[in-house]
């Protein structure tokens, strides 16, 4: 009798366990049972350029524990695109937003520069908000890649005649140049407001709109931390969330810590570790958003590494670190991918950076 109690404990856990259900067909998940806890919105963050070791680097730069240190879920994604083993960011990003695998370069497209639906586009024919921030121009590689659909991510002017049709509810980053100063001559900021878009070119507002928002504060990329662009990043994420959050039907964000890959590029330590810094703040404003929402899943990855980066010894002095790169160019390494609140379990294990869009999707699914 002395044993009772444990073996009903242990029945009733197996019969919880067997109503949940995952869904697998040729190693992507395809649905989540209805028992499972889904979230009602998804803030998809993305650092640009960040593997491990530049992770890593919040942990020894940062005064106080990073906010990387508060997620309970963490896996791997395998980053090759379909024509290199090496991923660039267009071809990346094309990954989390379509859950194709595409050449490099290419933007919302297939290996046969056909459009594929967008996660964006999806939800927001679904009735969900969608939102956009970048510390690059939105016509970039990695926020473009969740809008438009051209073969080549070179083609800005091109990119950017897909943003008043996007149904994309909010929009913060650089980029005005590409609306205002066109070698076709016309005016995208004339045709966002016709759009009902509210265009924002001076500062970041310190309350959302009721319309939809384009707010455009650089003519190209915004300026590095290092310039003074202080706390755009995470004050526009917080922007967003209060907006979007508005929507009953839930919501969809991309947050991109752009710049990070570009200090990896110019092999500038002090430039990607101000970055990293400013990213990691920024997922403080998203954790404690979900902390507090209780219907909200934090993913955060990367598209590649750039650089190389490694946090090596400085010669025998095993006490002091010495940031130094391999290379001015992506790496392919695996990159982390942290996730924090419902369904973040699906995110576990070592798999393809394609799963990332089709978890996302299986979660979104009723």
């Amino acid at each position: 009798m002395r044993f009772k109690f444990p073996i009903l404990l242990l029945l009733l856990v197996l019969s919880l366990n067997s109503c949940v259900s995952v869904q697998v067909k040729e190693n992507t998940v395809t649905k989540v049972s209805q028992e499972i806890k889904k979230p009602k919105n998804i803030i998809l963050m993305i650092g640009d350029g960040m593997g491990l070791s530049q992770v890593s680097a919040a942990i020894y730069y940062k005064n106080g524990k990073p906010n990387f240190e508060r997620f309970s879920t963490i896996g791997l994604s395998k980053t090759s695109s379909a024509s290199d083993l090496i991923t660039d960011s267009a071809a990346g990003a094309t990954v989390f937003s379509t859950g194709v695998k595409t050449y490099n370069g290419a933007i919302g497209v297939n290996q046969d520069t056909l459009a594929v639906p967008t996660i964006v586009e999806q939800l927001s024919t679904r009735g969900l908000a969608t939102g956009i921030v970048a510390t690059s121009s939105i016509q970039h590689a990695t926020p473009a890649s969740f809008y438009a659909h051209v073969k080549s991510r070179r083609m800005y002017e091109e990119i950017t005649e897909f943003a008043p049709n996007s149904g994309v509810n909010f929009f913060a980053g650089g980029g005005l140049k590409f609306f205002n100063q066109r070698k076709d001559g016309k005016d995208l900021l004339a045709e966002m407001e016709a759009k009902g878009y509210k265009v924002i070119t001076d500062q970041l507002p310190q309350q959302p709109s009721e319309s939809n928002e384009l707010i455009l504060l650089a003519e190209d990329g915004m300026p590095k931390m290092g310039q003074g662009r202080g706390d755009f990043l995470p004050n526009a994420t917080k922007l967003a969330l209060e907006k979007l959050s508005k929507k009953e039907k839930g919501f969809f964000l991309m947050v991109e810590g752009s710049q990070i890959d570009w200090g990896g590029h110019d092999n500038d330590a002090d430039y990607l570790i101000e970055e990293l810094l400013d990213f990691d703040k920024t997922l403080g404003v998203a954790l404690d958003f979900a902390k507090q929402n209780g219907e909200t899943l934090v993913i955060v990855t990367a598209d590649h590494e750039t650089g190389g980066f490694t946090l090596a010894s400085d010669g025998s002095d095993y006490n002091k670190i010495k940031p130094t790169f391999s290379t001015t160019g992506h790496s392919g390494t695996m990159v982390p991918v942290f996730a924090e609140g419902p369904g973040a379990f699906l995110f576990n294990g070592i798999y393809e950076s394609t799963e990332i869009y089709h978890k996302m999707m299986a979660l979104f699914d009723k």
